[in-house]
């Protein structure tokens, strides 16, 4: 149990039988997390799917829809009705053959159309809901949505469980730079998961859903627009890695911030491209899966430039003790 609690030391030796333990029990709680995290998910699935639906554009916006867009007009018809015969109930009240008793009924007649035609709504905010084929697509896909977010919310657990059985193989200059990667690595992903959610799924969604609606019965199956969503948000997720990712290139020797200036040609060819793959061929959705990967890809140069100089620094004072012992020598 304090093994799961805490890493192992570098110093601490342990045998193959020892590693392959500690390997089953993280696992097992990596196993645990997800399960509890799914217990929850499948418990809260009402608001996870209400989350998800959020992207999607409302019944009266839609014009493809045509039964239920029909709703706001008839109550637009059904409220200029009522004020019109509220209208006429206050003229007869005003003719001079009417007696005091008719105008007193009709007087309040016309009140009370007006005050039913003020309540009227002019147009109900009714969200619109995918629909499922099948019997127990309704089921199976309630089961997919809580398993991703399940994965979604342990990924905390699993990055830590992950850096707890790698770090003992690292020495301690190696545990610096591993440390904070693990610790961004979520953090990127979320910020990414986030963007994806608040950013590019609602125009995205609006765009898809309403080209040429004039001309379609547009019915959105819930398997397919629930996995476009999840896969968008994975996608952008691991996007947002790109930082780590050049740094660890930088890392190795592989790269350095010249490199990447002198080639940032390429790099946003290869950007469209990444982002062309992603959920989405459309132009509105690529593009904003582009823009943010641009503005990454120019903080990646800004923090390599800052590794590089860092590094430069450091070799030219790792130089400095050899050269002043050759000096006292001679």
């Amino acid at each position: 149990m304090a093994r799961v609690l805490r890493p192992i030391g570098h110093e601490d030796r342990l045998s193959i039988v020892d590693h392959l333990d500690e390997l089953r029990t993280r696992l097992f709680f990596c196993l645990l997390a997800l399960a509890v995290a799914f217990g929850f998910c499948f418990w809260q699935n009402h608001a996870l799917l209400h989350a998800l639906n959020r992207a999607l554009p409302h019944t009266s916006s839609v014009a493809g829809q045509q039964g239920l867009a029909a709703v706001p007009s008839q109550t637009a018809k059904l409220r200029t009705a009522l004020l019109n015969s509220a209208a006429a109930d206050s003229a007869l009240a005003a003719a001079p053959h009417a007696s005091q008793a008719e105008r007193q009924a009709l007087i309040q007649a016309a009140q009370s159309l007006t005050s039913a035609a003020r309540s009227l709504p002019t147009s109900p905010p009714v969200q619109e809901k995918p629909i499922t084929i099948g019997v127990g697509e309704p089921f199976m896909t309630t089961l997919t949505v809580a398993a991703y977010f399940a994965l979604l919310f342990a990924l905390p657990v699993l990055i830590y469980q992950l850096y707890a059985f790698v770090i003992p193989a690292l020495n301690p200059r190696e545990r610096q730079v591993a440390l904070p990667a693990m610790v961004a690595a979520p953090v990127l992903f979320l910020i990414g998961a986030a963007f994806a959610y608040f950013v590019v799924l609602p125009p995205a969604v609006h765009f898809l859903q309403g080209y040429n609606s004039e001309q379609f019965n547009i019915l959105v199956q819930a398997k397919s627009y629930y996995a476009f969503e999840i896969l968008t948000m994975l996608g952008i997720g691991v996007a947002f890695q790109l930082p780590l990712g050049l740094l660890a290139l930088q890392r190795i020797g592989a790269i350095d911030s010249r490199t990447l200036t002198r080639n940032w040609r390429y790099a946003l060819v290869l950007i469209a491209v990444v982002a062309a793959a992603m959920p989405g061929s459309d132009p509105v959705t690529t593009g904003l899966e582009a823009l943010p990967l641009v503005a990454l890809l120019l903080a990646s140069i800004v923090m390599l430039k800052i590794a590089d100089h860092r590094a430069a620094r450091r070799a030219a004072a790792e130089a400095v003790p050899p050269l002043r012992d050759g000096l006292e020598t001679s």
